[in-house]
């Protein structure tokens, strides 16, 4: 789009009832996910004696969902309403969790890991609900500003979530923890109950299948060359982070010998980076292209990672998880830039919808293992692996890099938006 638009404050945007409504509903969410997190995580290990494949599968109850539910989610999002979706997503995860707190009580305390997946399912139909009301109701001068801080909240719950899921375990034990999921979680859907009507479209629109549609986006994506590479990178990372993503809480217990309530550190160190990196990458972004942004953020990662593995100095490991925090924004960037230049307005969904999975999908396959290959193969080689998977990443993403970005875009006349 090659119009100037006005320029917007920061007094614009929190005028706008849209954005407020969303950010304020995001950050009761935030609190809930990472209390359920911590308390889980730190409870699953008291419970098992520090047992890698149940730790394992808290992360397989997290992330399956994100690979089985995002294409639907997303579809189904465009074909319900989006407030109320969203606010009957979040009063059935507060529903689904005071269920697990019933049944922890009176029954197994196995229970537990069913918090962690229906809130996760609910969420894949939440989230694009989300994304939707943003371009109904948020002007174009604001949504870039608006985005921004979106992820900047995330990012800080990064450095704040941990250390409160934790806390609130510590303090208070599983049954407290939970409760307060629950609350957070209603707390959310009164929010959003704030939130402009639901718009009733008269129009009458082809239908199509589900099936129809999720055919239609990856034929799309195995015609872009851009698109197709960016898939193989994303199976590779997601091979990569699934292998340590579930494992990072050993590198603080086994690499480093200090209790597991340690980790919050890790992660912390980890979100300051990344709100630090995300205005570095505003800077840059303007001179690299969204490839270089991608291999960058991918080839510091890989460095970072392996310096994870082999370090027993919690200095040094909190040194590589910072610099895997400032170069993060670099991958987010580079990917979602990557999708917008190089896909046509009106499959941009089904792109995303079909990269995700492949994506998620890697990274299960690879967390449902990792437990295991940990009673087979040292941390350090897991580590190690990952490496090796992120390397095969970059090599896939090196032939574009000298290829102009947005050449790939399939259709010429793409300005036009599905609203």
């Amino acid at each position: 789009m090659t119009a100037e638009v006005p320029k917007a404050s920061m007094a614009d945007l929190f005028r706008n009832r849209v954005i407020r409504t969303i950010l304020l509903s995001t950050f009761f969410l935030q609190i809930g996910i990472w209390v359920r997190n911590y308390s889980i995580l730190l409870y699953v290990m008291e419970k098992t004696n520090e047992d890698a494949v149940a730790v394992s599968l808290i992360s397989v109850a997290e992330f399956a969902p994100i690979f089985l539910f995002s294409f639907i989610g997303g579809t189904f999002a465009d074909r319900w309403r989006p407030k109320l979706t969203m606010v009957w997503c979040d009063l059935l995860s507060a529903v689904s969790i005071f269920v697990v707190l019933l049944t922890l009580v009176f029954g197994s305390w196995k229970v537990i890991f069913f918090a962690t997946l229906a809130s996760s399912i609910l969420s894949q139909f939440s989230q694009p609900s989300g994304m939707k009301l943003f371009k109904l109701h948020v002007s174009e001068q604001l949504m870039q500003m608006g985005m921004s801080l979106y992820q900047t909240l995330f990012a800080m719950f990064m450095i704040l979530g941990p250390v409160v899921g934790t806390f609130v375990y510590q303090h208070f034990g599983i049954a407290v923890s939970i409760g307060i999921m629950g609350v957070a979680f209603i707390l959310s859907a009164v929010i959003l109950v704030m939130l402009p009507p639901d718009r009733i479209d008269d129009e009458v629109k082809e239908k199509t299948t589900v099936w129809q549609e999720m055919k239609a986006g990856i034929r799309y994506v195995l015609n872009s060359r851009m698109l197709s590479s960016l898939g193989g990178c994303f199976a590779a990372a997601g091979l990569a982070l699934g292998l340590t993503q579930p494992l990072a809480v050993f590198l603080v217990t086994e690499r480093l010998g200090l209790p597991k309530e340690q980790f919050q550190w890790l992660m912390a160190a980890n979100g300051v980076a990344m709100i630090i990196g995300g205005g570095l990458v505003l800077a840059l972004a303007k001179k690299a292209s969204p490839q270089s942004l991608l291999v960058l953020g991918m080839s510091v990662s890989a460095v970072a990672i392996l310096v994870m593995g082999l370090s027993t100095n919690l200095w040094l490991t909190l040194a590589a998880e910072f610099v895997s925090g400032l170069v993060m924004p670099c991958i987010q960037i580079g990917i979602n830039t990557m999708i917008l230049r190089n896909t046509d307005s009106a499959y941009v969904g089904r792109v995303s919808g079909t990269l995700t999975p492949l994506f998620m999908g890697a990274m299960v396959v690879t967390m449902s293992t990792s437990g295991a290959l940990k009673k087979m193969f040292s941390l350090v080689t897991i580590y190690e692996a990952a490496v090796v998977l992120f390397l095969v990443g970059i090599v896939i993403m090196l032939p574009l890099l000298r290829k102009p970005s947005g050449s790939d875009n399939q259709e010429s006349g793409s300005e036009k938006m599905v609203g």
